[in-house]
Order: structure tokens, then C-alpha cells, then sequence
């Protein structure tokens, strides 16, 4: 494994020590170091089956609702152990939201799909300047903004996603995991997403996932490839291959097998 820390006088959000991965007694990825820079956006990589998601969950604890799922080692957000018995998963989850692979809005009002999360963490200002900056910090204020009492269900996919990341920061969180946010759009939308995604790390440190390299390339400051391997009772477990600046990464990996992944060898 190949990894370059963040450059000199970025701060670290998150840093992954030595971390393995397992459901039930399935070890699903192994051996994961890296350090995760503040306020940047990191991409992760790989074929299917590399462990990219599962990783991914564990930054708010997100596997915790699958029974069988448990980790070995450590993972520090801003030096607190985010695992340890003293962390609330809950809370935690409202430091460090998520955006997933198809749009879920609540079957509400795309006003309430901003107002909810807010009112139920106790939000006790502005409930209208609140939905409206939200929107607008999720560029989709004025694709909206006379359709607020319309179901978040009857606008495009694209905005659908939109709506989602401007829920998941209504509850102003510090982090954005992003669960292949795009796999289900247009490019368009797409072309949206992205450069929101752009804008917004002004603001938060954000890590997704992705299966197109080209949108890697395009928004990411850092990436790690992972791969995966047979294992000898069948499935297959995840590693982590390399992790660096996105330009290195995909113009001068230092891992054969990256250089295969990124030239289309593989994948």
C-alpha cells in the first residue's frame, strides 16, 4: 500500500489507523491507513466489491445498524476516537451527514424535507431563512422557491439530489460523506452536483465514492484506489492500494495495479 499524506498545512478531519472491516466473521477490508485533510474533497475508487461503500459508512458510524458489522483499529475525527463508548452515534451523525446513491426525499413537502431534520434537532430559529439558505446553499433555491409546499418527490433527479444535500446540511454538519451521489442522473445534473460539490468545500470536508474516474478527476483533491482479492472462503476482501493527490493518483501512481485501474486495464 502506497500512501502521501494531505499536503503540508492542510488540517486532517479524519485519520484511519490501521483499520480492519468485518460482517460477522467476514473480514471485508483490510488493513486501512489514511488521513482524510479538512475542507477538501476525497474520492474513493475501485472495482465493485473493493469495500469503497463500506468504508465509507464508517466515518458515522453507519454500519452500526447492521448487527453482524464491527471494525478493529481506529478512526480519529479532529483526534476524538469516533468509536469510542463515549461517542454518541446519533450525535455524531449530525457532525457528519450523508448523501446517498439514489435521492431519498421524504414523501413531504420539499419545505419540510429542510424543515424536518432541523425542527427534530431542536432548531429554534428562522424556520424560513433556514429552508431558504439551505436551498440556496444546495443551488436549487430558485428552481424551488414557488414549488415549497409541492412534494419533494414530484421534482427531476436531479433536483431531487439537490433537495438531499440541502437537507443533509440544513442541520449544519462539519462533513459530507457522498455515496456515489451522481450514478443515478443525467449529465446534467450531474455537471450540478459537481460543481456544488466544488462550492461547498468551502464549507465542509467531503468524501465520496465513485465509480467514474473522470468525475474523480474533476473534484477531487485526493483519492484512494482500492482493490479487492478472492478470498479463500469465497466473496471478496477490499484493501487499500494507494492514496495521494488526485493528480498523482492518475498521472503517476506509484502501484502497478493503480496504473491498471486508472488506464482502464481493469475495473
Amino acid at each position: 500500500m502506497q500512501t502521501n499524506s494531505p499536503a503540508v498545512g492542510t488540517g486532517t478531519a479524519f485519520y484511519v489507523d490501521n483499520t480492519d472491516y468485518y460482517y460477522g466473521s467476514f473480514q471485508a477490508v483490510r488493513d486501512v491507513t489514511l488521513d482524510i485533510p479538512e475542507r477538501k474533497i476525497t474520492a474513493f475508487i475501485g472495482p465493485s466489491g473493493c469495500g469503497k461503500s463500506t468504508v465509507l459508512r464508517c466515518f458515522n458510524r453507519l454500519n452500526d445498524l447492521i448487527p453482524s458489522a464491527h471494525i478493529k483499529g481506529r478512526i480519529t475525527y479532529r483526534g476524538v476516537d469516533i468509536y469510542d463508548k463515549g461517542v454518541d452515534p446519533i450525535d455524531l451523525r449530525r457532525n457528519i451527514g450523508m448523501v446517498f446513491q439514489k435521492p431519498n426525499p421524504f414523501p413531504k413537502s420539499i419545505y419540510e424535507n429542510i424543515a424536518f431534520g432541523a425542527r427534530i434537532n431542536g432548531y429554534k430559529g428562522d424556520m424560513d431563512e433556514l429552508v431558504e439558505r439551505s436551498l440556496r446553499a444546495a443551488a436549487i433555491w430558485d428552481e424551488v422557491k414557488d414549488k415549497l409546499k409541492e412534494s419533494g418527490l414530484s421534482i427531476s433527479g436531479g433536483q431531487q439530489q439537490r433537495l438531499c444535500i440541502a437537507r443533509a446540511i440544513a442541520i449544519e454538519p462539519q462533513v459530507l460523506l457522498m455515496d456515489e451521489p451522481c450514478s443515478a442522473l443525467d449529465p446534467i445534473s450531474t455537471r450540478s452536483v459537481e460543481e456544488l460539490m466544488q462550492e461547498l468545500k468551502e464549507r465542509y470536508t467531503i468524501i465520496i465514492v465513485t465509480h467514474n474516474m473522470q468525475q474523480a478527476t474533476r473534484v477531487s483533491d485526493m483519492t484512494a484506489f482500492f482493490n479487492a482479492e478472492p478470498t479463500e472462503k469465497g466473496g471478496k476482501q477490499g484493501y487499500l492500494v494507494e492514496y495521494a493527490p488526485t493528480q498523482t493518483i492518475f498521472n503517476s501512481p506509484q502501484m502497478e495495479a493503480t496504473q491498471d485501474y486508472v488506464s482502464g486495464r481493469f475495473g
